[in-house]
């Protein structure tokens, strides 16, 4: 079954990615578990130290620190490399096959030489423990490659056989000894080991695999969606001149500047002047989507007065809501409220809340401005008594292309954008856009943004 996996997986183009993969993930993990071995290691071998031999102790523990250094440098090795092929590769597993050796070698001969001391009458618990513990930290950390685990726990396995197998050769003792026990338990311990490796071997090689496939989906994904934002760039930039032409053109026959149009032709041409404008809104708002996906938008901000910029935009947006026989109702007049912002674009963000407010309220209804502090942030709160929002489409509200009646037949037009774009600009200035709506009641659509202390006289002039 580990065959087949690692067949299924390593052959082909995935090939050279599965051997990088492999490499820094055992780079990371052994790295993070340095420490941690020298700790275990050093207690071993101080423990060995105290009971039995100084001299020999310190032999391998210095042999030990050898071998943690090589791995240490190894692990740097893999871990900045950056140009792959496969030559480099086979360089790394070589340095990785070297390492194992003369760790598992000096692990494996420090229980032996305890185990010597002990005696064969001992049982050899710590040597034998030390060896069964190695095995299934190695199974567990070092299952990124099946030779090198495999090469680590044949070391382990021949040493751990090596102990009983030598004490049954020095004695000789009568099948009902307990040497024999001790023997038997460790075949059937073995048995454990290996199946503990399997398992992590397995359980890997399927998980790297699938980590693959994410990789690739999400490379797909991210094509896709450069093509989107490179189609949609294009065409919209395609379709602005001519839009913005047909659009002048009309609203200068519209006007009457070239002279009366029949009056057979004004519907028409009423209805062909609003679908105009419409089109050229929503290239401009696609515009607009695409610089603030890539993060192209340039602000300019100052320190000013939200309270004068709240004004200038209801100047110009009065006789749209007094189209739709709108009342429009503000406190803007009341104090000074200062933010840092670009004008221009809080200017777009408060003109589209305003128009909403307009598109979603019935004939006559109200739309009501205001300022106000909030938890150190100037809040700009639009209200409506339009239809509200139901809670189940909270979710719907500032996403791209996203309306709440989203069906063929809805009652409202508009392309969706208007919100997420807003929540972008916001979001830029360090604010936030909520909202709070109750179905059949109203909404009341917020924008905080950081409050900042007047400028002083000084700052005006220079200004």
């Amino acid at each position: 079954m580990i065959r087949q996996l690692r067949s299924e997986f390593d052959d082909g183009k995935g090939a050279l990615w599965a051997a990088r993969r492999r490499l820094r993930d055992y780079a990371k993990i052994g790295r993070v578990l340095l420490l941690q071995r020298i700790v275990i290691y050093s207690a071993a071998i101080f423990l060995a130290g105290a009971y039995y031999d100084w001299r020999v102790a310190l032999v391998f523990y210095a042999l030990t620190l050898a071998g943690e250094i090589y791995d240490g440098a190894t692990f740097r090795k893999i871990l900045v490399t950056q140009q792959w092929n496969d030559t480099t590769v086979r360089v790394l597993k070589r340095d990785i096959y070297v390492g194992t050796v003369i760790s598992a070698s000096v692990i494996s001969l420090f229980c032996i030489s305890v185990a010597v001391q002990q005696g064969p009458e001992t049982g050899h618990f710590m040597p034998l423990f030390m060896l069964f513990s190695a095995a299934v930290f190695a199974a567990i950390n070092n299952h990124h490659f099946l030779p090198v685990l495999a090469l680590r726990l044949s070391i382990y396995v021949a040493t751990i056989l090596y102990i009983p197998i030598r004490d049954l050769w020095i004695v000789r003792p009568p099948l009902s000894s307990e040497l024999w026990l001790h023997f038997f338990t460790v075949l059937f311990v073995l048995g454990f080991i290996v199946e503990c490796s399997r398992s992590f071997l397995v359980g890997y090689t399927a998980m790297l695999r699938n980590r693959r496939a994410l990789e690739e989906e999400h490379e797909r994904t991210k094509a896709a969606y450069n093509a989107k934002t490179q189609f949609l760039s294009t065409v919209s930039h395609e379709l602005r001149t001519p839009l913005t032409s047909i659009k002048g053109s009309l609203e200068i026959v519209s006007s009457g500047v070239l002279g009366a149009p029949p009056e057979k032709m004004a519907k028409p041409l009423d209805i062909a002047t609003r679908n105009a404008r419409r089109l050229a809104d929503l290239v401009n708002d696609l515009l607009l989507l695409q610089k603030a996906e890539a993060g192209k938008i340039d602000y300019f901000f100052e320190t000013a007065d939200v309270g004068a910029l709240v004004q200038e935009v209801l100047e110009r947006f009065r006789p749209y809501a007094d189209n739709k026989n709108i009342s429009v109702f503000t406190n803007t007049e009341t104090a000074d409220h200062w933010a840092r912002f670009d004008k221009v674009r809080l200017d777009q963000v408060i003109t589209n809340l305003l128009s909403n407010a307009a598109k979603f309220s019935d004939d006559g209804g109200e739309v009501r401005v205001k300022i106000s502090r909030h938890d150190g942030s100037i809040r700009i709160s639009v209200e409506d008594d339009g239809i509200g929002i139901a809670d189940n489409t909270r979710h719907k509200i500032f996403e791209e292309f996203s309306q709440v009646d989203s069906s063929n037949a809805r009652k409202f037009e508009g392309t969706g954008l208007g919100l997420n774009i807003s929540k972008r600009i916001v979001e830029a200035h360090g604010g936030k856009i909520d909202f709070l709506s109750k179905l059949g009641v109203g909404s009341t659509f917020f924008v905080d943004l950081p409050e900042e202390d007047a400028p002083t006289q000084d700052d005006r002039v220079a200004a």
